[in-house]
């Protein structure tokens, strides 16, 4: 079968700030479903009255509709990039120390770790974040600088920083992510202090953009890994095909599933409400809306990204 991807003149058919409009007035009829990530305090507060969306072209135009400049906290969404800084520094070693299956399971979840004695199922899930994290730690002398020259980097917004109250909020209450953390040590397969680990994963998670600095962060695994932002080949093409595979069987956790039923895209959802989508060799895109569903997985975002695929007949499939 030869897949055929869209060229410049099928973008260029579809009216994208029409279809952004069209999903906005569709979403604000259904604002206040779902509920904020309660277990941490700073995100339980945010407001279920703000949407955002935004998608960015391989040419660099912006479409952006709603709340798209809203700054919010991404979550696991930036375990998206620390999977890419890690592939970076060790390669294909990566995989004897994390498996690339879906987990079946809550994003938080220990169940496996026993059966599979501390190799986690993916690097998405907690678990397997935290050796991604461990990996990072190893591989330069000042993880946290380097993740965020990377966001600058891959977003072009010299602005992106850390919520810190967010970070400390999310230590304060990651009872069962020092659990995983000392689980995965026992097992050897964590290289780095645990309370390094978990201070890096926190902060990386607590970093702050908007739906168009993520969209951009997104461009170099919608364009054979080549950054267009900041004209960086940031990896190979066939890492960011790899990666892409990633989150489309991992990236929105235990609804993995039905995602790629409904939407059709490779994806990675944050429980600060953003989920960002990539159409390889066409788009990125990201939305962000703070009502989760009982996944995890920002609930009128996965609508929005369903409208998408179906309105413009993007997909994978």
């Amino acid at each position: 079968m030869h897949l055929r991807f869209p060229s410049a003149c099928d973008i260029d058919q579809h009216d994208f700030a029409a279809i952004l409009d069209a999903i906005h007035d569709e979403v604000r009829q259904r604002l206040g479903e779902g509920r904020q990530a309660d277990y941490i305090k700073a995100l339980a507060e945010v407001s279920l009255d703000g949407f955002g969306m935004a998608l960015v072209l391989r040419d660099g135009r912006v479409f952006e509709v709603g709340s798209a400049r809203h700054r919010f906290t991404i979550q696991s969404i930036s375990k998206v990039h620390t999977l890419t800084l890690a592939l970076d520094a060790v390669g294909d070693a990566l995989w004897e120390r994390v498996d690339r299956e879906p987990s079946g399971d809550a994003f938080n979840s220990l169940i496996q770790l026993e059966y599979e004695k501390g190799i986690p199922r993916n690097p998405f899930m907690n678990a397997g974040a935290l050796v991604v994290a461990d990996v990072v730690l190893s591989s330069c002398s000042d993880a946290r600088s380097r993740l965020l020259a990377f966001m600058r980097a891959r977003s072009g917004n010299p602005g992106v920083a850390c919520d810190e109250d967010v970070a400390r909020s999310e230590a304060e209450t990651g009872h069962r992510n020092l659990a995983l953390a000392h689980f995965i040590k026992s097992y050897g397969n964590l290289h780095n202090p645990v309370e390094d680990v978990l201070d890096f994963y926190y902060h990386q998670c607590a970093l702050s953009m908007d739906c168009v600095d993520l969209a951009r962060s997104m461009q170099y695994l919608a364009g054979n890994g080549h950054c267009s932002v900041s004209g960086e080949q940031v990896v190979s093409g066939e890492l960011a095909t790899r990666i892409n595979a990633m989150m489309m069987t991992a990236g929105t956790y235990d609804a993995a599933g039905d995602f790629a039923f409904y939407v059709g895209l490779p994806a990675k959802s944050g429980v600060g409400g953003g989920i960002v989508a990539v159409v390889p060799h066409v788009l990125s895109l990201c939305v962000w809306y703070p009502g989760l569903d009982d996944k995890g997985n920002s609930l009128l975002g996965r609508y929005a990204l369903h409208r998408f695929s179906r309105m413009t007949g993007l997909s994978v499939f």
